[in-house]
């Protein structure tokens, strides 16, 4: 049986090596961008269901160039990652094979997966407004296009504009109001923000608690981990001190990113692939997720966390993230004329 690299450095480092045998009926080979902990009880479930292995490594970056240096010596069988934005760089490599199963599209909306088969959401993740409680009042934020309105001056707080997460939602911006409304939207975003650009979503939660700013722009299951945070138990001060905002919900609605996977091209192990796949939107699964990670499932019927059960029921925005996915290098481009990481 083969034995898959295990180890990040190994794939950074490698050229890949196949060993005899490495199509065994009882494993699958999976590169995530995912860091394990976050998935691994899924996959711990499916080996206990179906008796196949999944033999995983994990990469932040960089995974997309090896599968397509590898060719047809990849040793993966599948891809699991988050951002539409990556997903849909592989589908642009022509790395991801097609794939038909009933059980995918009669669970995964038709907004949420390609209309070819080339990969499927798993989960989806919306990129909320988080306001302070003390400092912004209730219906205060209805619509992003509220955040570059002149009361919010100095206001406002965001991680890097080019991160793929805010690259996401300006392309969807693109797709419902054109190139020209978004990039106003962004220099007036811009003229807005209490400092430059900087840290990660939860670090945007700190800056309101601090009172650096007053609103931001995060992923929401930020607040399921700070809120229950255990290790850094600060953190559930940042977000005591923030609600939640779902934006534009007289409008095209709330917008969704999403984690997702695809079968590789060339996958020895392809049915099992397919099989890991359509567990992953199993009743089983998903509760796991909306559990586990404060994740929207993509199944319907799912029990959400009753935290995310307290914050209400939004509409989202459907249009599809294949569409949106075809704005994000304009929209990257539009990052950089409003020099947005400049600061204000």
């Amino acid at each position: 049986m083969q034995i898959f690299i295990r180890s990040a450095l190994a794939l950074v480092a490698s050229a890949v090596t196949l060993i005899p045998g490495a199509h065994a009926n009882g494993e699958v080979n999976l590169y995530s961008y995912r860091q394990p902990f976050l998935i691994q009880p899924m996959l711990d479930a499916f080996t206990e269901e179906t008796g196949i292995k999944v033999n995983i490594v994990f990469a932040k970056k960089g995974m997309l160039q090896k599968i397509k240096a590898a060719g047809a010596n990849n040793p993966a069988d599948a891809v699991l990652t988050v951002d539409i934005g990556r997903l849909d760089a592989l589908a642009q490599a022509d790395l991801l094979e097609p794939i038909k199963s009933e059980t995918l599209q009669q669970h995964v909306p038709t907004h949420l997966r390609h209309p070819e088969g080339l990969w499927f959401g798993l989960t989806t993740r919306a990129r909320v407004v988080l306001a302070s409680k003390d400092r912004v009042a209730d219906g205060e934020i209805a619509n992003l296009s509220d955040l570059i309105e002149p009361r919010f001056k100095g206001r406002v707080c965001t991680r890097s504009g080019k991160h793929v997460y805010n690259v996401g939602l300006l392309a969807a911006m693109i797709a419902h109001d054109g190139e020209a409304a978004t990039q106003a939207w962004l220099a007036g975003l811009k003229a807005n923000l209490a400092r430059k650009p900087q840290g990660n979503d939860r670090a945007q939660a700190k800056a309101i608690y601090e009172g650096v700013c007053d609103v931001a722009i995060t992923n929401h299951y930020y607040m399921g981990k700070m809120a229950t945070a255990t290790k850094k138990p600060e953190q559930r001060k940042w977000a005591d001190a923030v609600k939640v905002v779902f934006t534009d919900q007289d409008g095209h609605g709330q917008h969704l990113n999403l984690s997702g996977a695809g079968v590789l091209k060339n996958a020895k192990n392809r049915d099992n692939a397919i099989k890991m796949l359509e567990f992953l939107v199993s009743e089983k699964a998903q509760k796991m997720y909306a559990q586990d990670n404060f994740e929207y499932p993509v199944r319907e019927g799912i029990a959400l966390h009753p935290m995310l059960e307290s914050w209400g029921t939004f509409k989202p925005d459907t249009l599809s993230l294949e569409k949106i996915a075809r704005n994000r290098t304009t929209a990257s481009k539009i990052v950089d004329k409003v020099s947005f990481d400049a600061g204000p």
